[in-house]
């Protein structure tokens, strides 16, 4: 595993977030998403660059910034490691995974804060323990968590004026099911829970498992905010690399489909009036021939 060197420059005070976003030769979509964060964030922010290899300018370029934080491998070592060595970096309460081929839209993090005080309103403990995503804008598909609108599938093709003008217009329900970035969870839960589990690196299907973990721990609240979008370009790194087996990985990890978790229990894409059913137990296989029939249906 290559080491990982870190730099920790910023001197944003009174941030909210510490925002962390693992990039790989990906420097222009990086520039926008950084960009993006700058120009349209109510409130101040650490901002943490996870840098794998960075052959294509991006290290030059982050060194140049004196803005954010940053760690730099010379292998691209995926997510998981990435997201864990950027804990150290942590400065505030809240840690926020986003993609670097994501465009914040204005009043993202007002919206996310809105929803975190309220459910510290409702909080009978203190403990306040969820997470919450943001809801993303793509040009295509079937996600019933996703805003379907087409403003460019590339930089090239984007176009900000006219999703600048309209997106006002593309605010949502709030629902339930977060998994996917950007989402944001207390700093607390994520050391309790032990933050991206290795075992799916470099990272396919990391996400549901880190949300199946805080379910273990009790987590009930898995929220998206309807108001809080980000335009997405969708999968400008995953389609590059070589994915692991990650549906079979969270079989075996936790003896049902990413899927049953997703859907029968987190309630994924739907909207949050409707009550989430409490489940204090997952249901496991019957047998080691059940078992089998799941992992088979992963090939």
């Amino acid at each position: 595993m290559t080491h990982c060197k870190k730099y920790q420059r910023s001197k944003c005070e009174n941030a909210y977030f510490s925002i962390l976003i693992p990039t790989w030769n990906n420097l222009d979509y990086l520039k926008l998403c950084i960009k993006s964060i700058q120009k349209n964030s109510c409130f101040p922010h650490q901002i943490i660059v996870a840098i794998n290899e960075g052959i294509d300018g991006t290290k030059e370029w982050i060194e140049q910034q004196t803005d954010f934080d940053y760690i730099y491998a010379e292998a691209n070592i995926g997510i998981c490691y990435a997201l864990n060595a950027c804990r150290s970096l942590v400065s505030t309460n809240y840690i926020l995974y986003a993609n670097d081929d994501m465009y914040f839209l204005p009043n993202w993090d007002q919206a996310l804060w809105n929803e975190i005080v309220k459910l510290a309103q409702k909080s009978t403990d203190g403990s306040n323990c969820f997470m919450i995503s943001g809801t993303l804008i793509e040009p295509s598909g079937n996600n019933p968590c996703v805003v379907v609108c087409d403003y460019g599938h590339d930089i090239e093709s984007f176009n900000e004026e006219l999703l600048l003008k309209e997106y006002p217009k593309l605010y949502r329900d709030n629902w339930y099911g977060s998994t996917w970035p950007p989402n944001i969870v207390p700093i607390y839960c994520w050391d309790l829970v032990g933050g991206m589990s290795i075992e799916f690196h470099p990272g396919m299907y990391s996400d549901p498992d880190l949300s199946r973990k805080m379910w273990e721990m009790g987590v009930r609240d898995f929220i998206g905010v309807g108001n809080s979008l980000i335009y997405h370009f969708g999968c400008k790194s995953t389609k590059r690399i070589n994915k692991n087996k990650g549906k079979k990985t969270f079989i075996l990890k936790w003896g049902i489909t990413s899927r049953t978790f997703t859907d029968h229990y987190l309630l994924r894409g739907k909207t949050i009036e409707k009550k989430i059913k409490e489940k204090t137990k997952l249901t496991q296989p019957k047998n080691l021939i059940q078992l089998i029939h799941r992992i088979k249906s992963c090939f």
